[in-house]
């Protein structure tokens, strides 16, 4: 486990904001920002459930200082999305954005990390409401609030800029092992002004 986290089992689910309804016919995933052809990628719920999935297992580490060990997660992988909806070049960081605005920056070497993935199911039965049913974003070696609930949309960006708790005193990059966890950590010239 990653320093000053301890291992739970089982826990409340954590989360700003209402449970969002799901609505399958008007549900859509949606790639945009600075992609290789300037145009914007989207996906109806039927056509993203027919993109190629895997299972991967992953600890789930939360700021509040517990860690979830050995969670299965079933979905699209980052490198495979990004592979169908390629960036440009210059792009270094994406913003994964969710219902009502939420949103999370995440350096583009993160997102693209080989057990990233945009989870449909946890332990073989499709995600709970309040874990983020239809659609989550999980990216293990970071804490949970990057890993986005009821995820809507990716936003390829050329510089960073801090999502929503990053703007409110979180760690601008949030990686577990090295305790990122506020934005008095962050070294000087690490991520946006605030």
């Amino acid at each position: 486990m990653p320093p000053g986290q301890a291992v739970r089992t089982r826990h409340r689910p954590l989360y700003y904001g209402p449970v969002p309804a799901f609505r399958p016919g008007r549900w859509d995933f949606r790639v945009m920002g600075a992609t290789e052809d300037l145009g914007s990628y989207r996906w109806t719920w039927e056509e993203f459930a027919d993109l190629s999935r895997t299972d991967t297992v992953s600890d789930f580490h939360c700021v509040m200082r517990f860690s979830v060990p050995d969670v299965v997660w079933s979905g699209v992988r980052a490198v495979d999305l990004v592979a169908a909806a390629p960036p440009d070049p210059e792009v270094t960081h994406v913003m994964a954005w969710g219902e009502y605005g939420y949103s999370a920056n995440l350096r583009l070497d993160d997102f693209l990390a080989e057990d990233v993935v945009l989870a449909t199911h946890r332990g073989g039965v499709p995600l709970a409401p309040e874990n983020g049913h239809p659609l989550r974003l999980v990216v293990p070696h970071l804490y949970g609030w990057k890993s986005v609930k009821w995820l809507r949309a990716v936003e390829y960006m050329t510089a960073d800029r801090r999502g929503f708790w990053e703007e409110r005193g979180y760690h601008n990059r949030a990686e577990a092992w090295r305790e990122q966890r506020f934005s008095h950590q962050e070294e000087p010239g690490q991520g946006p002004p605030l």
